[in-house]
């Protein structure tokens, strides 16, 4: 099956016009696109909706992208009602003898009870529909369900009680008003499938369409949408974040996992339809949520490989990690130092209106050579007034920043300018548009100012207030545990014996961890113990939504760590192909990510600046980012065997690029001594004064500051 590059989710309303402000029992549009979750569409009335479908529809189309558009009523009823009804068993005949009869009205009033009453006379009987608003209106329609069989038509379909669905195409009110939604709904599909490359799942050929209609039911995920809600604010409108949810269900199922839910159905699903997913909720609400837990063999090799090169090794982490926090909204304030979980638009333009960029004198239309005289108008403009209108063939006194008044496109610097009584004289030529700003110069209303990804700075949060926005949606704070393991390690400023070292790891990697803008969580030091080490990891799990040990990655008798993540049949022994650091155990302890790092602080921080840093991002819900380095001329000498990326403790002097006096990974001098990283490919290579080498800043590898988090009173 070709993948669908965009899922869009429908959450359909049967009711009146919802209010101009966002509110619950609306219409809600989730969209992901290329697996990037977009901020959720509120529709106040099915005509405002049917037109933002299916513009989505045109512009997919246009791009050459394939589309899933899933909606949340049932797309048939029960076999046998709609030959009952229209007298064939095509289904899609059914939606548009619902097209052709149903009346629906821009301020949401309709005809829904009297087509019901309309069907109802159809059966022997009470007829199968039930429930309405007003008691003593549509008699054709019983108030309650008592004292109808359905000896004729089924209560359900099969799809309904294989999901567990607790509604009933036929039940018209009283939540759930399932049977209103689908009467409202099927004549919206019935227009959106005649639009070219629209194909019905599963009542038409879709395998290859670029567009498909299918339906969805928000109940499979309602463990995940309580779990979100549990985390949010009072006021929190669920039906937003359960489109949301579910955009990011389906988009996340692998393709050939969503083909397999969309084939072999029963064959009740030509006539009735079926519920995409139906029989799956665990599965989607595990995809749902904003943290989808990542498998146990993430990590795991390719068979036959024993060495990695480094490239290869950041691309596997790059394809196979993704984001293991979850989201939620924070305001403007707050949103220093996140990363955005969404694309933010600007909410109106940079400037909103024309203004001046200088102090001056403003008139309409440029001046050629020479004096020029103009009578000044009694008003003026500064910044912050409403724009005023200035007289025909006047100028105006023009404060920087102010809205240009009607009748402006010119201002004249006031330095240039002689005031004369009530006149102003100056010489020309200046061009027509001099010294003023146009609407959006900077922004345009709707454009994009914050990608998803992006870590949020003080120069951003500028940007996004200038553009009128005042929340975001951010990823929560990434929680990263670092645990040092061994016997021989005791705590700085504790007694040692001389057979003991100080714990240089763990403060290392805790403020490294700091500075790359993530929630350092101290795990401590545990000694060369398995069950000592299996209860740390289960208690770390609780804290940490990624673990950095060091110590015990590799594969001796002492190294518990590469232990216990082989017996938990989660672990991957990397021997990459670099110097200093080739053991790096990697694997999932109950479902949190774990690094093991090699024991030696030099190559515990190499591997964490070139492994461990991109990888945290993108588990914090960032972008993967490459180091900047820096070609400059070597001031030292080397020779270097083939076949490891050398990376050598390295600082700018006179433009040059000094080495660490002594490669040896037990030199922690080194690194205090060092201002960043001296870069040395794979192969053999003889390095003299004076040639180009590349030399990675410390800073290159980013360093994120203050975070909203160092803020008193602002959790992760």
């Amino acid at each position: 099956m070709t993948p669908f590059d965009t899922i869009l989710v429908v959450d359909w309303s049967a009711g009146r016009r919802a209010p101009e402000k966002p509110s619950r029992d609306a219409i809600w549009l989730g969209l992901t696109c290329a697996g990037i979750p977009q901020e959720p569409m509120y529709c106040r009335d099915r005509q405002q909706a049917e037109a933002a479908i299916t513009d989505l529809i045109r512009t997919e189309m246009a791009q050459g992208r394939r589309l899933l558009a899933a909606f949340d009523f049932p797309f048939g009823y029960p076999g046998g009602f709609t030959r009952h009804v229209t007298g064939s068993d095509d289904t899609l005949a059914l939606w548009d003898w619902f097209e052709r009869h149903i009346i629906d009205t821009p301020d949401g009033s309709n005809n829904r009870f009297d087509v019901a009453e309309t069907l109802n006379a159809l059966f022997d009987g009470p007829g199968p529909f039930w429930g309405k608003s007003h008691k003593d209106r549509w008699p054709g329609v019983p108030y309650r369900k008592a004292g109808i069989k359905f000896d004729q038509i089924a209560e359900k379909r099969l799809c309904d009680t294989v999901s567990k669905a607790a509604s009933s195409c036929f039940q018209m009110s009283f939540p759930p008003t399932v049977g209103g939604q689908i009467m409202m709904g099927l004549p919206v599909l019935a227009r959106l499938r005649r639009l070219m490359g629209v194909r019905v799942w599963p009542l038409e050929d879709w395998t290859e369409a670029p567009v498909v209609l299918a339906e969805i039911w928000p109940g499979l995920i309602e463990q995940a949408v309580q779990t979100t809600l549990a985390t949010l604010p009072p006021g929190a409108i669920r039906d937003r974040e359960q489109v949301r949810l579910l955009a990011n269900a389906l988009s996340r199922l692998p393709p050939a996992e969503l083909d397999g839910l969309m084939s072999d159905l029963p064959a009740a699903a030509s006539e009735e339809a079926w519920i995409l997913g139906a029989g799956q909720a665990r599965r989607l609400s595990e995809l749902a949520l904003d943290a989808p837990p990542l498998r146990n063999d993430c990590f795991a090799l390719p068979p036959g490989v024993h060495w990695t090169p480094v490239d290869e090794a950041l691309a596997l982490l790059q394809e196979r990690l993704s984001p293991v926090t979850g989201t939620k909204r924070v305001a403007l304030p707050d949103a220093l130092g996140r990363i955005a979980a969404a694309q933010v638009s600007a909410q109106r333009a940079n400037p909103p209106l024309p203004n001046t960029a200088v102090d001056g004198y403003g008139f309409a239309g440029g001046r050629g050579e020479g004096v020029q005289v103009l009578p000044l108008a009694s008003d003026r403009a500064a910044a912050g007034d409403q724009p005023g209108i200035l007289p025909e063939g006047h100028a105006m006194r023009v404060l920087t920043g102010a809205a240009l008044p009607a009748g402006v496109d010119t201002v004249i610097l006031q330095e240039d300018v002689d005031v004369v009584g009530h006149t102003i004289r100056f010489t020309g030529p200046i061009k027509t548009g001099s010294n003023t700003r146009t609407a959006g110069e900077d922004v345009r209303a709707g454009e994009v100012v914050i990608d998803r990804g992006r870590r949020v700075t003080p120069a951003d949060l500028a940007l996004l207030a200038a553009t009128g926005v005042s929340d975001l949606m951010v990823h929560s704070g990434l929680r990263v545990g670092v645990l040092s393991t061994g016997d021989e390690l005791v705590e700085p400023g504790a007694v040692a014996k001389d057979s003991q070292i100080f714990d240089a790891n763990r403060p290392m990697l805790l403020g490294l961890v700091q500075q790359l803008g993530h929630a350092p969580v101290d795990l401590g030091q545990v000694p060369d113990d398995r069950a000592a080490l299996r209860t740390r990891l289960d208690e770390a799990c609780a804290k940490a939504d990624v673990i950095l040990t060091s110590g015990g990655a590799s594969a001796g008798d002492e190294d518990h760590v590469s232990a216990l993540l082989t017996d938990a049949g989660a672990m991957s022994l990397w021997r990459i192909a670099i110097k200093p650091g080739r053991p790096l155990a990697l694997g999932v302890w109950q479902g949190v990510p774990v690094f093991g790092l090699p024991g030696n602080p030099v190559a515990a921080m190499i591997c964490t600046l070139i492994f461990a840093r991109p990888a945290m991002q993108l588990l914090g819900g960032g972008v993967w980012t490459v180091p900047q380095g820096f070609e400059v001329p070597a001031a030292f000498s080397k020779t270097k065997k083939a076949g490891r990326r050398e990376y050598l403790r390295g600082r700018i002097r006179n433009g040059q690029a000094e080495a660490f006096a002594s490669e040896g990974s037990g030199r922690i001098s080194g690194l205090s001594w060092a201002e960043g990283l001296i870069e040395l490919s794979e192969p053999a290579q003889t390095i003299v004064p004076g040639d180009m080498v590349r030399f990675i800043p410390y800073a290159s590898f980013g360093s994120a500051g203050q975070t909203a988090s160092d803020f008193p009173g602002n959790d992760i």
